[in-house]
């Protein structure tokens, strides 16, 4: 397993880097929105959409409100901030929503049909949010290439410390392998590596110091994103979402950090930029 995970690895971190940096936001953004659809399809089946004509439509669905969201983009300039801002307060709901679970199991179906909803307030906004990141300026592709590598340091830090040093559960009826002190040791790894960012961007001292409260921040929500993965699959009693990625499980288990971390980022860069 372990194999699989870094031959995994070794295929994609080179091919994402590389695509962040080297592709323009309109080809990027399909790209995305391939990867958006493909959690989509898992989504479907963590919310008990058993027939692949349901979690076709629901696909189906999920890409229409991307195709709505572009046009939107481009013809409301407070269409992005505003779905930022909800997207902020919606992942709130999710904190509470993760640490009030009490380790309940199975699906009714007021569970799918509200499920259907939390699909497309996680999803659709991750989307807008990294394309929202890429296209923010000349160095939004490295702020965008920053967030991800960030969250990929934190979780490093976050499992080597946990295994080290790890003794209290953060939250164990969702993930029990989860401590308070992996928790310590990932935000640490991502203050130390949003210092190297926030020299590499050249921000002034006042600005550095914002620019590493906010990368902290964004690592907390982004612990939030796995966890609120991790409840769904409890509930529908699956170990991982797929099996698209050798070793790695589905495109949810790759990407759910960042759909937290993704949307509070970008929040922050839509604030500063009605704020300017």
């Amino acid at each position: 397993m372990l194999k699989q995970r870094l031959l995994t690895a070794l295929i994609l971190i080179p091919l994402v880097v590389w695509a962040v940096l080297g592709l323009n936001t309109i080809v990027l953004g399909l790209i995305f929105g391939m990867f958006v659809l493909l959690g989509g399809w898992e989504w479907a089946r963590l919310i008990g959409l058993q027939s692949t004509l349901a979690r076709s439509a629901y696909v189906a669905f999920i890409a229409m409100l991307l195709y709505l969201s572009t046009f939107l983009l481009a013809t409301s300039e407070s269409f992005i901030f505003n779905v930022l801002v909800v997207t902020g307060l919606w992942w709130l709901v999710a904190t509470i929503w993760v640490f009030r679970y009490r380790g309940e199991t199975g699906l009714k179906s007021i569970d799918t049909q509200f499920g259907l909803f939390v699909g497309v307030m996680v999803l659709v906004p991750t989307w807008l949010a990294m394309i929202y990141i890429h296209a923010f300026s000349e160095d939004g592709p490295a702020m965008l290439l920053f967030v991800m590598v960030l969250i990929w340091a934190a979780d490093s830090g976050a499992y080597f410390t946990g295994r080290r040093y790890g003794k209290h559960k953060l939250a164990p009826q969702v993930s029990p392998g989860k401590t308070i002190e992996g928790v310590a040791g990932g935000l640490f790894a991502a203050a130390l590596f949003s210092v190297i960012g926030a020299i590499s961007f050249d921000l002034p001292v006042l600005g550095g110091i914002s620019f590493v409260l906010l990368s902290v921040i964004v690592v907390l929500l982004s612990v939030i994103g796995d966890l609120f993965e991790s409840l769904f699959k409890r509930r529908a009693g699956v170990k991982d979402s797929g099996q698209l990625l050798p070793g790695h499980g589905g495109v949810l288990d790759r990407i759910d950090s960042l759909t937290a971390a993704a949307p509070i980022f970008a929040l922050a860069l839509a604030v500063f930029e009605v704020a300017r």
